[in-house]
């Protein structure tokens, strides 16, 4: 179960070593919009994203049996760095596997931190690879989203946010498998439930729009997105009853309006964001979502893991659009 007293437990768990991250006023959009928008810069936390968050609580709640042949975890690299990070610190090794197009900056970033990480095939393809090394190695699989302990690490945003914008009427958050979103969710309904909650998607990777249709967690024959942070084929069996109870509404976003909103972001923000931390401010920018009466937008931004090679890749779409 997840419950506002298991994120506030998670919270005193990490909050010796994690810091809150900043809101910062989008002056531009607040302007645009008739509104002040305001951006949690999680791309500012340890390892350049929110995923520390779950990732700590679950090395500092897990057995001792858990970490005794070592942690194995798929991911397209946030979660990699923030569990090969917290792994490190507890001197537990951790097998991680990526999508062949995983970014470099993230597999070399997961590498450094000491982690083992292996490239194979599409993020199913990855995930078949993992579930083979857990029986043959006997490693613990860490989840990257669909996990309490990692989700109630990851409500932990949620708790901050309530606290910074006391006057926050809606808050727009990126979803990839849900964990975020499903975490920030708890800690909103249980303190703030008249608070309106979207979670954006990429429209090339909707699985949780995919699930909402098909009434669970169904599995996308494939996707096709740059915000390969949001690349998850399928959402939980965990996230996908916690959003269904505490989301209001889902948001898909188009290829250009991420492009569109990097580039807000560098250029008007002053955030240097990779793409899936980006969707949030996309939506906003799409122009057709409908806004409360009052109140503050808070969007979750929730990373920077993007090397220099791929910045260039996306430079000529971002000034494109």
């Amino acid at each position: 179960m997840i419950t506002l007293e298991t994120i506030q437990q998670a919270r005193a768990t990490i909050g010796d070593t994690l810091e809150v991250t900043p809101l910062i006023t989008d002056l531009l959009l607040s302007e645009r919009l008739g509104r002040r928008v305001r951006l949690k810069a999680e791309s500012l936390q340890r390892t350049g994203s929110f995923k520390p968050r779950g990732g700590l609580n679950w090395i500092r709640t897990a057995s001792r049996k858990e970490l005794a042949k070592g942690l194995g975890a798929v991911s397209a690299g946030n979660h990699a760095l923030g569990l090969a990070w917290a792994a490190r610190a507890a001197g537990v090794s951790v097998t991680i596997v990526m999508p062949e197009n995983a970014s470099a900056f993230k597999v070399e970033g997961s590498r450094a931190l000491g982690a083992e990480v292996i490239l194979h095939g599409d993020i199913n393809d990855a995930w078949a690879l993992m579930h083979r090394l857990v029986e043959e190695r006997g490693l613990t699989l860490v989840h990257p989203y669909d996990e309490p302990r990692i989700i109630a690490g990851q409500g932990t945003v949620g708790l901050e946010i309530l606290e910074q914008a006391p006057e926050v009427s809606l808050l727009l958050c990126p979803i990839g498998g849900g964990g975020l979103i499903s975490g920030i969710g708890t800690a909103v309904r249980a303190l703030r439930p008249e608070l309106q909650l979207i979670g954006v998607e990429p429209l090339g990777a909707a699985s949780m729009a995919h699930a909402w249709a098909q009434g669970g967690p169904q599995r996308l024959d494939k996707v096709d997105t740059c915000a390969k942070s949001l690349a998850a084929a399928i959402v939980g069996k965990h996230t996908y009853p916690l959003c269904r109870q505490h989301v209001d509404d889902l948001i898909g976003v188009s290829e250009t309006a991420i492009h569109d909103a990097m580039r807000h972001l560098m250029i008007n923000a002053k955030l240097y964001v990779e793409p899936g931390a980006a969707v949030g401010v996309a939506a906003l920018l799409q122009g057709n979502l409908e806004l409360p009466a009052d109140g503050d937008i808070v969007v979750v931004v929730t990373g920077g893991n993007m090397g220099w090679e791929e910045l260039g890749e996306f430079l000529p779409l971002m000034v494109a659009g």
